[in-house]
């Protein structure tokens, strides 16, 4: 059971840290201070989507999975839990690169603006 909570927990941290990656510029218009964590996670998130890498918390999660009896999952976060959803026939590599084409185009578009 232990392990089972910490894999839930971990993906609830994975959320929250892709909704920062997406979303965080959106918090730096208010606190530019957030910046300087936003920037870094940004970069991060943008990385893992453009190299095809897997971020160290689906990996962390699924070693959970694991230890609780569960069979965890080979693709990465995005890919298991939204994606199976929006896009039933999987996560091809065109749309890896266009994930991280938006979460780009939406932070610089943001900092753009805020250090104009």
């Amino acid at each position: 059971m232990l392990y089972r909570v910490l894999a839930t927990s971990v993906a609830i941290v994975h959320l929250g840290f892709i909704l920062f990656v997406v979303l965080g510029g959106v918090l730096v218009l208010r606190w530019p201070r957030v910046g300087w964590v936003h920037v870094p996670a940004a970069v991060w998130g943008a990385l893992i989507e453009f190299a095809g890498w897997y971020c160290p918390l689906t990996n962390l999660e699924n070693y959970f999975l694991r230890r609780a009896g569960r069979a965890g999952y080979t693709e990465g976060f995005v890919a298991h839990y939204l994606f199976a959803v929006i896009y039933p026939a999987g996560l091809t590599r065109g749309l890896e690169v266009a994930i991280g084409l938006f979460v780009f185009i939406v932070n610089a578009t943001i900092y753009v603006r805020l250090f104009r």
